[in-house]
């Protein structure tokens, strides 16, 4: 079928829940992609963080394909060794304990929030639930996750949202303290039994965090405030909770971003780049909530699918040191190629390694995104003012310097 073709089937078969910019993709190689009709276009997107190795990676169809032909599913009833290598890598590589298996980054951050619920219920008893997030941050489309995300955007329609969720600003670890103790007045005051004094008493089981806030416009945390905001959290036995769904599987130039602050969550949850664009999500535990979850409690029956698993093992073989320290290198290049144009158009750049924010000063974000498309360049929008950059962790310098060019000539006619 010709791109026309294929539109013409999405307006009629398709619900349009997408504002689609105007290209078919059909195949590609490395960092660059083709429509049916031979049109270039460089990929500053791979798939929304999915295709960490790019296109055409051999090693990734190989180990898909292998798996395919030997199992492709069995179900989480029975043991396969693909998902308990993957598990072991994980761990291994984390220093966490062990894994929880889903299919997204929305599925992933849920269980995450369950698990931080029964770990709570389990020591504390009913009542102690809350999760505090943060404002701006994105969290998935489920109406839990809707609940968890920081932003008011996202914050109608669907109603009632799933209790439980406050909101706080970031980098200002005085009003999550002033928060916590709100609640634990409340509940010193309420004088309920639910609640066991081992601890102060707070109504806050948990705290969700992106190390870097992707949707959010790539606005990156402060390292001394989420250094400040672990310790407030295990001081009062309240969980850390890191999204890395975005962040994670290299994106940052580390395996995971958290690991370029110092800290060690109780939990974090991935997905997106981690099977290399077959969806595969799940969460770490540390040995703190390594048992909460017990048989029965929690479930995906996709979770750890064989094919994904063999997948993911390949991408986490391809991510190795040399790898990562690719990732910020050309991270590095990225941003000093940017700022080097002195256009008046861009501001300061943000974010690590290949999760690059271009917030734009005088030009519509929205509007420099469809037209570099027009001009044969991927790249996405985040906030109310950024272009990001997500593209694939192998992209070449010479892919990077193609797109690069795009853009500074998009930018300069919309001037």
């Amino acid at each position: 079928m010709n791109s026309e073709d294929i539109k013409s089937l999405d307006a009629e078969n398709v619900m349009q829940t997408y504002a689609r910019f105007d290209a078919v993709i059909d195949h590609g190689n490395g960092a660059t992609l083709y429509s049916p009709e031979g049109k270039e276009y460089i990929d500053f997107t791979s798939g929304i963080g999915v295709n960490s190795v790019g296109y055409g990676n051999k090693g990734l169809a190989d180990a898909v394909y292998a798996q395919t032909m030997r199992l492709q599913h069995i179900s989480n009833l029975y043991y396969s060794e693909p998902y308990v290598r993957l598990a072991k890598e994980l761990s291994g590589r984390t220093g966490l304990k062990n894994v929880f298996f889903s299919n997204s980054g929305a599925e992933a951050n849920e269980g995450m929030i369950k698990l931080a619920r029964k770990y709570s219920f389990d020591k504390y008893g009913r009542g102690r639930s809350t999760i505090v997030s943060l404002e701006q941050s994105f969290h998935g489309r489920t109406i839990t996750t809707l609940a968890a995300t920081g932003q008011d955007a996202f914050h109608n329609y669907f109603f009632p949202f799933t209790e439980g969720f406050r909101h706080v600003p970031a980098n200002d670890v005085k009003a999550l303290e002033a928060l916590l103790d709100t609640f634990a007045s409340a509940a010193v005051s309420d004088g309920s039994s639910a609640f066991k004094p081992v601890l102060p008493m707070n109504g806050v089981c948990a705290v969700v965090i992106e190390v870097i806030q992707g949707e959010g416009g790539v606005l990156p945390l402060d390292p001394g405030y989420v250094k400040d905001l672990a310790d407030l959290c295990a001081g009062r036995d309240i969980l850390l909770l890191v999204d890395e769904v975005q962040t994670g599987a290299g994106r940052t130039g580390a395996l995971f971003a958290y690991q370029q602050y110092g800290i060690t969550p109780d939990v974090i949850s991935f997905a997106k780049g981690i099977a290399g664009g077959l969806p595969l999500g799940g969460f770490i535990s540390g040995e703190k909530c390594s048992a909460v979850l017990t048989a029965g409690t929690h479930a995906s029956t996709f979770g750890g699918n064989p094919v994904a698993a063999a997948a993911a093992l390949e991408v986490l073989r391809q991510l190795d040191d040399d790898a990562l320290a690719g990732v910020i290198m050309k991270g590095e290049y990225i941003k000093d190629k940017i700022q080097g144009w002195n256009s008046p158009a861009i501001g300061d750049i943000r974010g690590k390694g290949l999760m690059v924010g271009i917030p734009l000063l005088s030009v519509d974000h929205k509007e420099a995104a469809k037209a570099c498309v027009a001009n044969g360049l991927l790249i996405l929008t985040a906030g109310d003012d950024a272009l990001r950059m997500l593209p694939p962790l192998t992209i070449s310098y010479e892919e990077i310097d193609k797109g690069l060019a795009i853009l500074k000539a998009t930018l300069g006619e919309l001037l």
